[in-house]
Parts: C-alpha cells; sequence; structure tokens
C-alpha cells in the first residue's frame, strides 16, 4: 500500500491515534521536500512555543468560573466571571484558551473513560491582582477558564480532516508522491504550498463555542433596555419563570445608571448568573445542559447596551 492511502486509512480510521498519523505525515513532508508541512507536524507533535504560532483552530473562546468567600462565612462556588470585571487589556487572557501542548495530551484526556471537561487554572498574579474586583464584598479564592470535553473531541477531529483533506488533494496532483525517490519533488513547492495553506490553515473555523453557536444567533433578539425581549430569549432556553421573575427583580435592584458607569454588571445580577450558572453544573435545570453561563451573560450585557 502507498504512504498516501495508509495516511487516508489512518485519518479515517477511529482506532488510529493522532499522533501516528501525524508520524506518518512526517514521512511524506520529508519525500515532499516541504518545509512549512514538516514544521506543522512537528508542532503538532511537540506542541507549540509561542501564542503567535498557535493555529487558529487551537483556540477556544472560554469561559472562566471561580470560587468565592465573604464576610460571615458567605461563599459563591462555580460562580461565572464576567470579562467586564477586568481591564480591557485583561479580557483576552480570560475568554480565549490557546491550546499549545502536543496533540497527544489532549488526545488522551478525549479517550480516558471519565468525559469531563478540563480547567485551565488562572496564574495566581491575577487572581491576587483581581481578587477583590469581580464580586462586591467578596475575594476570589481560585479561578479558572472552562475548556469543554466535546471541544477538545473537535481538535483531534479536525486535524485528522485537515490531513486527510491535504492529502486527497496531493493524491490528485501525484498518486506516487509518497513514494518519490529523495531530492526528487513530485510536485512543485508552489502547488504544495498552496494545498497545505487551503487545508491545513484554512478557513475552518475555530473549535470555539461548539454546541451554543445555534443558540447563540437567537441572542440578536435581545434588545437594549427591553426587559421583555431579554426575559422571552431566557424562557426560550428553558430557563424556568421562577428563575426568570429572580433575574427581574434582580434587574430592579441594581441601579442600572451605576451599570452603565462602572461598565460591568451590578452584584444582584452577577449573584443571579452565578446560581444559574450552578444550577447548569449540577443539572439541577437538565435543558440547560448544553448552554453556557457565558452565553446567558451576553443577553444580559445586550439588554444593558454593553455588548
Amino acid at each position: 500500500m502507498s504512504l498516501l492511502r495508509e495516511i487516508q486509512g489512518a485519518a479515517v480510521d477511529p482506532n488510529t491515534d493522532v499522533a501516528t498519523l501525524l508520524r506518518k505525515c512526517k514521512i511524506l513532508a520529508v519525500r515532499l521536500r516541504n518545509e512549512e508541512f514538516k514544521r506543522w507536524v512537528d508542532h503538532e507533535l511537540n506542541g507549540y512555543d509561542k501564542i503567535e504560532n498557535v493555529p487558529k483552530y487551537r483556540i477556544l473562546h472560554t469561559e472562566s468560573y471561580g470560587n468565592f468567600s465573604g464576610l460571615f462565612d458567605a461563599a459563591l462556588n462555580n460562580a461565572p466571571i464576567s470579562p467586564l470585571c477586568l481591564p480591557e487589556e485583561f479580557r483576552d487572557r480570560i475568554t480565549k484558551s490557546y491550546l499549545m501542548h502536543p496533540i497527544s495530551a489532549y488526545a488522551s484526556l478525549v479517550d480516558r473513560k471519565e468525559k469531563h471537561d478540563v480547567q485551565e487554572q488562572w496564574p495566581a498574579s491575577m487572581i491576587a491582582l483581581f481578587a477583590g474586583k469581580i464580586y462586591k464584598d467578596m475575594n476570589c479564592l481560585s479561578a479558572w477558564k472552562l475548556i469543554p470535553y466535546n471541544a477538545l473531541v473537535a481538535l483531534v477531529d479536525t486535524i485528522k480532516t485537515r490531513i486527510l483533506n491535504f492529502i486527497l488533494e496531493i493524491e490528485e496532483e501525484a498518486p506516487d508522491a509518497g513514494e518519490a525517490p529523495p531530492n526528487s519533488p513530485p510536485i512543485p513547492q508552489e502547488r504544495v504550498a498552496q494545498v497545505f495553506h487551503n487545508h491545513i490553515y484554512g478557513s475552518v473555523g475555530n473549535i470555539a463555542e461548539g454546541s451554543q453557536q445555534v443558540t447563540q444567533t437567537a441572542i440578536s433578539s435581545v434588545k437594549q433596555n427591553d426587559l421583555d425581549s431579554l426575559k422571552a430569549y431566557l424562557t426560550s432556553l428553558g430557563i424556568p419563570d421562577q428563575r426568570v421573575k429572580e433575574l427581574e427583580a434582580a434587574i430592579a435592584e441594581d441601579p442600572g445608571a451605576e451599570v452603565k458607569r462602572n461598565m460591568r454588571l451590578g452584584s444582584r445580577v452577577l449573584a443571579w448568573i452565578g446560581f444559574i450558572s450552578c444550577d447548569i453544573a449540577q443539572g439541577i435545570i437538565p435543558v440547560l445542559q448544553t448552554v453556557g453561563a457565558n452565553l446567558i451573560t451576553q443577553a444580559i450585557l445586550m439588554y444593558y447596551g454593553l455588548r
């Protein structure tokens, strides 16, 4: 069997691990004499050392959560952290996750028996800097970015798919490219580069928000200062009427002028988001299992005109 066909078979075989597939690609990259392809394979196998080298499909839009303590033993666990709580120059750090480790590290998380989301802890310096500025009268004890399990599955899958598409087009150009003798590139480098960029770095989009994508498009129905549109949207997500009424009360209690002046949600609304987040995490409201707290927060921000 030719090398190209071996790679094709490995790409569609669910039992072939992605690292083995990439090692086959390393052989092909050498035979194609294409440095860019070799460099990409090495990065996927060994990890990325610089953020600017991380391809878009390895960049996730994430939600941050934290554990907080307050006076009189008050506690708030697994509470969502709004990016608006931080200065603008720090927001990117808590809303994006750059998956820089070797692909085998993420594949091992996908293959384990427990299908759990993964936490990427905030740096201790960031927690120390903003510990008392997230929830009013509460101190942040720990904080993390949540990486959904299905995003890791998608990462592994997208690499296999990109390789498959690349190999199929290379085969169309030169069916025996995998058996090319040394110092005899079977395809002009310009053409290899074009195929590489089309299929490996092509605009397939970020792994990002997974199951939230369809629901997220409906956020546009929320209008600024239109409480009915916000309530209707939250109801469409499956949030019970009682919870919606609690949010309505929280909005009424938080001074709207102060929210807009400070460009951050009020303490009562943030507390409500925390309760909803706990409901999602604990499965108390099953219909919300595919809805992230960040999606709900974005809708509330649209109501205030902050998004």
